[in-house]
């Protein structure tokens, strides 16, 4: 099993890795839109393609690609920012369709940050 942080100072506080590869099967811990640990302005659309890139990111360090993602859940703090948040989703699963959810939350860790996701995947699925 490989257990991965992001050097995130939270990981350690709160006790979870970034991604965790156990197998074929890769688990993605919930993703913001920041960088360098700064929350991205543009409001959710671009929050959700940081998050997005933030998770590809953790998935090349497995091993693993978009490709593989099966499952997305996705939490927004204005579910009416929906289709902002899934047309960038479409734009980086394209034909990689995962099962996925979209949920509105009352808030997250941070009150800048509008967006959250997780993702699972099975490499070579």
């Amino acid at each position: 099993m490989k257990r991965l942080g992001s050097g995130s100072p939270w990981e350690d506080v709160v006790g979870y890795s970034r991604v965790v590869r156990a197998g074929d099967l890769v688990f993605v811990s919930g993703t913001t839109g920041t960088r360098d640990g700064v929350v991205v302005e543009g409001g959710a659309a671009e929050q959700t393609r940081q998050a997005l890139e933030n998770i590809v990111a953790a998935l090349a360090r497995v091993d693993a690609t978009v490709a593989d993602v099966v499952r997305t859940r996705v939490y927004v703090t204005d579910i009416e920012q929906w289709q902002d948040v899934g047309r960038v989703h479409g734009e980086f699963f394209g034909e990689h369709r995962p099962a996925s959810a979209m949920v509105e939350v009352a808030k997250l860790i941070d009150p800048a940050m509008v967006v959250e996701i997780e993702a699972d995947a099975v490499v070579g699925a």
